[in-house]
């Protein structure tokens, strides 16, 4: 019985490949190459948190996200955030409305964040009242007006993007709000070959197109799963040296962190790194998370829980040279 109980999670597992596998090359149909962003993607999407994508115009952010929702057979949509859009344009509005027998009453019309998939496109652009709004839904997955809560429906995904080189009308996100985002992923720009590939789809003649492959049960499933993934202790403890490591205050502090860095990551930046470490194992077809898995997603799970002080602002420093530097400097056990 014990070698029956044994199988569940590896039969589990491996049908969580196939349909990681089967999400990939339906994406793949539109997205050329960025293999980490799409699977940065879909961790967040798995672990039930939210994205932040960085990266120029034109990289196909956009594409990703609605491909992403196609494949998954979730609804989406998008919100263009500019400095004149107010919280009821995305949240929704009640209304007085009256029906065929001249009675009046309060209606609410939802909003575009009432999606499974909200891609929240240039939100730096929106100011915090409306970047408020936004994360705050983020947070508590519901919309209140007035007495009434109105819950968003699992699963909840928002994929959030700011232009890294425009910053004229713009409203960065404070530190707190950031650290609302399970990952911050960088998109990069696409090789000279995969050049080739984009131009080779989209201006031919055919257009390729996405299909569903995965249902909305079949996700909640695997967010079930990833929960149920075995943890070591000296794992764990792993992680929370990482994040230690990450302010200055700390014994384990390297320099670089003690020279540059104002504030470290918070408890939030402990959970996303050992959450996301449980689905990298199942994205290699095991079940119990290592220091590896770790160490493969604390860039993206921290990097955005960093704060640099003057002179690490004045200096430009970047902080995954940082974090390279304490995955380098804090050994994975004591």
């Amino acid at each position: 019985m014990a070698s029956e109980a044994g199988d569940v999670p590896k039969e589990r597992v491996e049908a969580f490949r196939r349909d990681l596998d089967t999400v990939r090359a339906e994406i793949g149909k539109m997205i050329v190459g960025q293999r980490d962003i799409v699977d940065g993607v879909l961790t967040c999407l798995v672990a039930g948190g939210h994205a932040l994508l960085e990266g120029v115009p034109g990289l196909g952010k956009t594409m990703l996200v609605r491909s992403v929702a196609e494949a998954l057979d979730l609804t989406f949509s998008r919100i263009q955030f500019t400095p004149d859009l107010m919280p009821s344009d995305i949240l929704g509005t009640t209304m007085i409305v009256e029906d065929g027998r001249g009675h009046k009453e309060f209606e609410f019309r939802p909003g575009p964040v009432f999606a499974h998939l909200v891609l929240a496109d240039e939100v730096n652009r929106a100011t915090p009242k409306t970047q408020s709004a936004l994360l705050e839904v983020m947070q508590e997955h519901s919309v209140t007006m007035g007495k009434v809560t109105h819950r968003l429906e699992q699963p909840y995904f928002v994929l959030a993007t700011q232009n890294p080189l425009e910053m004229e009308g713009t409203y960065p996100l404070p530190e707190a709000q950031l650290d609302r985002f399970l990952f911050k992923l960088h998109v990069p720009f696409p090789s000279h070959d995969e050049l080739h590939s984009i131009l080779d789809r989209t201006t031919g003649s055919e257009a390729p197109s996405v299909k569903p492959v995965l249902d909305r049960a079949r996700i909640l499933e695997a967010r079930a799963l990833a929960r149920d993934v075995a943890v070591a202790r000296h794992v764990q403890d792993y992680a929370i040296r990482v994040l230690e490591a990450t302010h200055p205050d700390r014994p384990g502090a390297p320099d670089e962190v003690k020279r540059f860095v104002r504030f470290g990551a918070s408890p939030r930046g402990a959970q996303a790194c050992l959450l996301a470490a449980k689905i990298q194992a199942l994205f290699d077809g095991r079940f119990a998370a290592s220091a590896k898995d770790v160490r493969a997603v604390a860039k993206p799970a921290l990097r955005h829980r960093i704060i640099l002080n003057f002179e690490g602002e004045a200096e430009g420093v970047e902080r995954d040279a940082i974090l390279g530097r304490i995955l380098e400097t804090v050994k994975e056990t004591r």
